[in-house]
């Protein structure tokens, strides 16, 4: 119908790609972690305690660190990313529902234009 709103197909709207690049930036982070963590692990069990001493034994306690705030924010953006793709659903199914009612509405004021000329 004429002047009707077309509805956007999923992956096509910019919270979709800000979707896709979010999840992207997650998956990145989420390896990071995991690689720092085994880095972290081999440090820890392959140099002999009498060198993990000083600033070795900082580094390693400082690779752990940061392994689990890399490890705290993948976890946080794939939160994020689920409420981003909630709201990207909700607001397909609230864009269908105005959908239906401005073609109901149309229909309605066809009906009534036809039903004034007879």
């Amino acid at each position: 119908m004429a002047g009707q709103p077309q509805t956007v197909p999923p992956g096509k709207t910019s919270l979709d790609k800000t979707l896709k690049k979010s999840e992207e930036v997650a998956a990145d982070v989420q390896r990071a972690s995991d690689n720092l963590a085994v880095v972290n692990t081999v440090l820890e069990q392959e140099l002999p305690d009498e060198v993990q001493v000083g600033e070795v034994a900082q580094a390693i306690e400082q690779t752990g660190q940061l392994e689990e705030k890399l490890a705290k924010s993948a976890e946080k953006l794939a939160e994020v990313n689920a409420a981003l793709s909630k709201e990207i659903e909700k607001r397909r199914e609230v864009t269908a529902e105005r959908d239906e009612s401005q073609a109901l509405a149309e229909e309605l004021k066809a009906k009534i234009r036809s039903g004034n000329r007879n």
